[in-house]
């Protein structure tokens, strides 16, 4: 494929991102947000959730008939053209739920390599879109990560996973991360912490328990901005894998104070 393939994907992904975070507002303002559960009470979903993927769904099966399919919500289809789309209707659901920044994300990889994709975060009208080796963009305005050599002055993102024993060992692992920099921040949607430090609002952000829809258009908006990946995508993601996205310069010294990961249960 070719620079201009990988640029119509991203506008595909763009205008489907936008027109699903329409419907999660609709259903939103309509009270539609009926709750249930996955792997725990704290692991939600709701109707908004379910009706976003089939809409995601809809759009690119008719666009791109060949495509595969793996979405948060249970969209499973193999690919005959060699690109899979990686989706996640309603990052944040918890955000959503309460009413703070939520976002889809739509991301197209070629095995385990991202190419293209789009987060877009509705309650501010923002579209952050890339595509391999086109650059990463808000709103159409090219962005980059931080200059920043110092650990000490780094603004920070992390999350939380689910099971309560697991937060526990975070929260040690996060007692010594936050000694050694400025600051440390909860956004509560992955896809959108990682396009905060695309667009310089962090400097940083690791996790774990995260899956292949979290992070296929994230990660790929971040290194296109320059930032540094201290993990590879994987198209079955592994949850025990940590995650770390940095500004370059202090990329090898955050992965040092982190750590290896808490193993989940």
């Amino acid at each position: 494929m070719t620079e201009t393939d990988y640029k119509a994907l991203s506008e595909l992904a763009q205008d489907i991102a936008r027109e699903a975070g329409q419907l999660a507002l609709d259903y939103k303002a309509k009270g539609l947000t009926q709750v249930d559960t996955k792997s725990s009470e704290v692991d939600m979903v709701t109707e908004a959730d379910k009706a976003c993927e089939k809409l995601i769904v809809e759009r690119l099966t008719a666009a791109r008939p060949e495509d595969g399919l793996k979405g948060e919500e249970g969209a499973d289809k193999p690919s005959t053209s060699g690109i899979t789309w990686h989706i996640d209707p309603i990052d944040g659901t918890t955000n959503y739920l309460y009413g703070l920044p939520f976002a889809p994300s739509l991301g197209a990889a070629i095995g385990d390599e991202p190419v293209a994709g789009a987060i877009y975060a509705p309650f501010s009208d923002e579209m952050f879109d890339a595509y391999k080796g086109g650059g990463s963009r808000l709103n159409g305005e090219t962005i980059r990560v931080n200059e920043i050599d110092r650990l000490d002055l780094a603004l920070v993102s992390s999350g939380l996973y689910y099971d309560a024993d697991v937060r526990t060992k975070q929260a040690q692992q996060l007692v010594n991360v936050v000694a050694h920099i400025r600051d440390l921040r909860r956004g509560g949607a992955a896809s959108l912490d990682l396009c905060s430090v695309a667009a310089g609002r962090t400097d940083a952000y690791y996790e774990i328990g995260i899956n292949s829809w979290d992070i296929a258009a994230g990660m790929l908006i971040a290194a296109e901005a320059g930032a540094t990946i201290k993990t590879s995508f994987e198209a079955n993601w592994n949850k025990g894998t940590q995650m770390i996205v940095a500004a370059p310069g202090i990329a090898d010294a955050l992965s040092e104070l982190v750590g290896d990961p808490p193993e989940l249960n």
